[in-house]
């Protein structure tokens, strides 16, 4: 069976896979969804970041859920969840969460206690850190545990830094200040490819095969530059796919949007647009994706215009059949979950 999570505008859309189709339902309803993370570990377990109501978890994939963390997490703008693949030998993998304005916290019983890592906001960097759109504050957007090393972590502090800790968030380094991004949105690491960085920026596409110590930008063929979502094939990490447009004005307001995805050529010569089986780019918004780890060349993304899927490794695509309310064609969802129950 396969699981899917989505963070609409005000509600958690869960969408399960059986032999007849896919049946759909809704939670967390007004709460302003920004990201959301299963537990490897624990079949039912996901958790739930939203934008001013705080840190969700359930444990029976979406039926019900129990806000967590409230006397630790300082701020009920949780913008970022996740939790590591590798497990660290506990009932639980760790599970980091990032708030407005950015803090840093981490758990390592499955959220019932978290702790402020407070090393990073004592970063060099931390005092040019700000948001557009707010300018007064600025936040963690996302959060990569590496697939590779259970301590390393990365934070992308939104038009600001991405930073990372090699100790799990006790300490951190600070960006690299002669090249890589500034403005990463979604940042991705391969478990067959240690040391890489796939970053989907607003300022571009970044790769590093360092750990963020020098980075290349290929650019080639993308022709917008803009960056929001990323997804990298399980099986093979030339595998990638970004969606883009010209800048945030034309990403998240459907009205006035015009999206598009690109695929890296795995042989090296540049990225291409996909269209097959995708919505018209004019009306739609920035798509987020999520590779499937079990199921090589299985990406899945979702955008306004509903959820689609890809079985060989973004080439084409199908939009799944569920129900897909008129208001969801307004809706831009910020976050996309999968797992194989």
């Amino acid at each position: 069976m396969t699981i899917l999570m989505v963070g609409m505008h005000d509600s958690v859309l869960t969408i399960e896979s059986s032999k007849s189709g896919w049946n759909s339902r809704e939670s967390l309803k007004e709460t302003n969804p920004q990201s959301i993370a299963f537990d490897p570990l624990n079949s039912g377990r996901a958790y739930c970041a939203t934008f001013g109501n705080g840190m969700w978890k359930t444990d029976d994939d979406g039926l019900t859920w129990s806000n967590i963390g409230k006397d630790v997490i300082s701020s009920p703008y949780v913008m970022s969840v996740a939790v590591s693949s590798l497990n660290s030998g506990n009932k639980f993998n760790k599970v980091y969460a990032g708030t407005e304005p950015s803090a840093f916290y981490v758990s390592n019983d499955g959220g019932d206690s978290w702790e402020k890592m407070k090393s990073l906001n004592d970063l060099p960097s931390s005092r040019s850190w700000s948001f557009p759109p707010r300018p007064w504050t600025h936040h963690i957007r996302w959060i990569e545990p590496d697939s590779n090393n259970p301590d390393y972590v990365f934070a992308a502090i939104e038009a600001g830094a991405l930073v990372q800790s090699h100790d799990g968030g006790k300490t951190w380094i600070d960006r690299n200040e002669e090249q890589g991004p500034y403005d990463t949105h979604t940042l991705a690491t391969h478990s067959k490819a240690p040391k890489r960085l796939y970053s989907s920026a607003g300022d571009g596409y970044f790769e590093s095969f360092d750990y963020g110590e020098t980075w290349t930008s290929p650019m080639e063929g993308l022709r917008h530059g803009y960056l929001f979502g990323i997804a990298v094939d399980s099986s093979n990490p030339e595998g990638v796919i970004v969606s883009a447009s010209n800048g945030p004005s034309r990403s998240y307001v459907a009205e006035n949007a015009e999206t598009f995805v690109y695929r890296k050529d795995t042989d090296g010569k540049g990225w291409n647009t996909v269209t097959n089986g995708l919505p018209e780019p004019g009306g739609s918004t920035m798509l987020c994706f999520a590779s499937n780890i079990k199921t090589p060349g299985e990406f899945y993304a979702v955008n306004n215009h509903g959820l689609f899927l890809s079985t060989d490794s973004g080439s084409s695509w199908k939009k799944l059949d569920i129900l897909w309310p008129r208001e969801y064609l307004q809706q831009t969802p910020w976050a996309l979950a999968i797992k194989e129950k």
